[in-house]
């Protein structure tokens, strides 16, 4: 596995230029901080499981070895959906994980992930360093004894894997689909039977047909668990997942009991991988989509636009439920989400929407 520059990070906040002054000095290891590193996530899986390796690594290193983590992948310590309780409670020190996958906690956990129709890669970490997000990200965790780190993107993940072809809203009902987050609250609202499962059972419930379509990630990521073998359907856009966000937590009492050089190197560590995932993500779902359309019989289709509108309203409703959540932090946490969307939303059409639809038109470009 290739080591990056640290220096190539994104968004090298106040954090990041404190944790570089702090490394300007070489760290000797005197006493040996040893934490372990569960993950919800294969070892090595393409995307997530490469992206929880490398911050595992770029915490040791940066520490000058002062700090030497050790991962465990998804069931070799605790199950992959077992990690937040693990560093909860002390078992780990720190994980690998999406905020997507603890909904059952708090909804307000969810918000910092994904939103169905909601923040691009980029905005998502602008809310977080620039529009308030971090505050609350930060007061969420801590009722769990957890300090977080947004530390990676996906992008902008697929629609899914269908092994029937969808041609209007109406077919998606009854339809037995794998989503996660609030993205399987929109889908329960369009009268799908939403079903939460990692990615290797996914693809054997596709397989035996107790599934009928389903999202994991993206191309890169599920070319490597084998959708493609049982589904040959593959939907755009991911309007459910405009991003996920990947993130580390790290048990508050680890957290507090390092120095405050080590507290930087954690949190520079998590802020200079979140641009570096991000654009392998995108680098390398480049490369497999073509991949998979040209080898293995891929087609890769849109979503109808009556099924864009009904996701539309369906997740209206789910951020209207928010807005009214019994507990104030969620309220806070959406306000604050809805608010920094709503000051992304006529520059960013301009901007990145106008760059992308110029590409489409017949020039002659090199």
């Amino acid at each position: 596995m290739k080591r990056r520059d640290f220096l190539k990070g994104a968004g090298v906040a106040a954090t990041g230029v404190a944790a570089a002054s702090a490394l300007a000095a070489p760290a000797v290891a005197s006493d040996k901080i040893k934490w372990k590193m569960v993950t919800s996530w294969p070892k090595n899986l393409p995307g997530p499981g490469v992206a929880a390796q490398m911050l595992a690594d770029r915490i040791t290193m940066l520490s000058g070895g002062r700090i030497e983590v050790k991962l465990y992948a998804a069931g070799e310590l605790v199950p992959g959906r077992g990690v937040f309780d693990a560093v909860s409670e002390g078992t780990a020190e720190l994980y690998h994980s999406v905020p997507a996958y603890w909904g059952s906690k708090s909804k307000g956990f969810l918000l910092f992930g994904s939103q169905p129709f909601g923040l691009t890669a980029d905005e998502q970490y602008g809310w977080m360093a620039h529009g308030g997000g971090q505050a609350l990200y930060d007061e969420m965790y801590a009722r769990f004894n957890l300090k977080p780190f947004l530390c990676g993107n996906s992008g902008p993940q697929a629609a899914g894997w269908f092994r029937t072809e969808i041609n209007s809203a109406e077919d998606l009902k009854g339809l037995r689909f794998r989503t996660t987050g609030l993205a399987s609250e929109m889908c329960t609202k369009m009268g799908m039977a939403v079903q939460a499962m990692g990615g290797r059972d996914m693809f054997q419930a596709l397989q035996t047909g107790t599934l009928d379509a389903g999202e994991f990630i993206g191309p890169w990521t599920d070319s490597a668990l084998g959708f493609y073998q049982v589904a040959k359907n593959y939907y755009f856009p991911g309007v459910g997942e405009p991003s996920s966000a990947e993130e580390c937590a790290v048990n508050s009492e680890a957290y507090n009991a390092l120095p405050d050089d080590l507290k930087q190197v954690v949190a520079f560590a998590c802020s200079s991988l979140y641009n570096d995932v991000w654009t392998e993500y995108t680098t390398n779902h480049a490369k497999a989509l073509k991949k998979l359309v040209a080898e293995k019989g891929v087609m890769v289709k849109n979503l109808p636009e009556d099924v864009l509108l009904a996701m539309g309203n369906a997740a209206g409703e789910v951020i209207g439920e928010l807005r009214g959540n019994d507990d104030e932090l969620v309220k806070r946490i959406t306000e604050s989400f809805l608010t920094y969307r709503e000051s992304m939303k006529e520059y960013k059409p301009l901007a990145d929407n106008g760059q992308m639809n110029m590409r489409l038109l017949d020039i002659n470009y090199g």
